[in-house]
């Protein structure tokens, strides 16, 4: 699972977390929607991904309305007393705590598994019910401090896997757009594989790196039964089906879009990554699949593409090494993928859309504006020969 912390969080845990990916905030808790250069989207591109999760060892979500009810800075809103309450207690007792913690808000409902005022927390997996601001206090002072028993409400544990999906619309243009359609369609891809009951959605407050969007962290158990955190980013709705499949059913990491882990120093996942591409690799090695040399660095020695079965493999060079690297059909889902018509494939939010939707507005694709064009064209051909007409007449 994936992680960064920041003062991008909607919740600020520590302060080397302010300058996460340097972005603009006041003192005054005013939010600057981030606007991407050309060569900012180039360079955060999928496969600059790997190392954007800064270091934490513990999330802490609280349950708390919807998202078109958070403010920008729902952490220091007059209006919401919780959260607000349980963010200046949590970073005012940072120090004292012997894990980096993030607290974020993710949607609540009453009467529901995610009701108003419950607390999720991973890696533990347990669940407080109900917390209230007169509570905030001695919760902090005993479960985030002291790691032990909040004595007023006994910990439910959790259990199968936990989407969370940046909504926080009022923070940021792109996550309240492509959000909620990741949600959706989360919802509908898990009702259609049958995961209900194992498998829980949920949106969420800004959790930083809006170059990213759609941004999506999974909680849950691993292969070894390690609770992991995974965070993903420029996630669209044809990546859904692969990310159950691969990631929660298979226990696999689908690479071209993860960011990092929870418990991980960025050079790790780094390092992680790599690790990950000369064990496919080897793999593929053993298997007669890849015929490409390995340095003893794990890379490719040539560059040339090998061919198997309709698959590739190939060797990207970057910078001064050249990287292994797999096609994205070798891990493609084998039967979800063929469920996307080509209807929700036009509808879905690509990079271009999701990476840079606080610039739509003043960057139109080149077909649109043709098209704009073309329809006044033909608006005023039609005037002028309406014009015509009546003077005729």
């Amino acid at each position: 699972m994936n992680p960064p912390p920041s003062s991008s969080s909607p919740i600020t845990v520590s302060n080397h977390l302010d300058s996460f990916l340097g972005e603009s905030t006041s003192r005054s808790g005013s939010f600057e929607s981030e606007s991407i250069s050309e060569e900012e989207e180039a360079y955060f591109g999928p496969e600059k991904l790997a190392g954007t999760v800064e270091f934490y060892e513990r999330h802490v979500f609280l349950c708390y309305k919807k998202p078109s009810f958070w403010p920008a800075r729902i952490e220091a809103s007059e209006f919401d007393r919780l959260p607000r309450l349980l963010s200046s207690v949590v970073s005012a007792r940072k120090c004292d705590m012997k894990k980096e913690t993030l607290l974020t808000i993710c949607e609540g409902h009453d009467g529901t598994e995610t009701s108003n005022g419950d607390v999720l927390i991973f890696p533990d997996m347990i669940r407080y019910r109900r917390l209230t601001h007169f509570d905030v206090d001695t919760f902090v002072e005993e479960v985030l401090v002291k790691d032990v028993e909040w004595l007023p409400g006994n910990p439910e544990p959790l259990s199968g896997s936990y989407v969370f999906v940046c909504c926080h619309g009022s923070r940021d243009r792109r996550c309240g757009v492509c959000g909620p359609s990741l949600v959706s369609r989360f919802r509908e891809e898990i009702e259609m594989f049958g995961l209900e009951g194992e498998v829980s959605v949920s949106p969420c407050s800004h959790i930083g790196g809006h170059k990213y969007t759609g941004d999506v962290i999974i909680y849950g158990s691993n292969i070894n039964q390690r609770v992991t955190g995974n965070w993903y980013g420029f996630v669209n709705l044809e990546d859904v089906p692969q990310l159950l499949e691969q990631h929660i059913y298979r226990g696999e990491i689908l690479d071209r879009l993860w960011r990092g882990e929870m418990g991980l120093l960025e050079e790790d996942q780094k390092k992680t990554q790599v690790q990950r591409f000369q064990e496919r690799d080897a793999e593929k090695i053993n298997n007669g699949e890849l015929s490409q040399e390995l340095d003893s660095n794990g890379f490719c020695s040539q560059s040339r593409v090998v061919q198997q079965n309709g698959n590739s493999s190939w060797c990207l060079e970057e910078g001064n090494h050249i990287e292994s690297i797999t096609s994205e059909k070798e891990t493609s889902v084998i039967n979800a993928s063929s469920r996307v018509s080509s209807k929700e494939k036009g509808s879905s939010c690509g990079f271009k859309v999701c990476a840079a939707m606080s610039m739509w507005l003043e960057n139109w694709e080149k077909e649109d504006t043709y098209a704009a064009l073309s329809v006044v064209c033909a608006a005023a051909s039609v005037a002028i020969a309406y014009n015509c007409y009546k003077q005729l007449k």
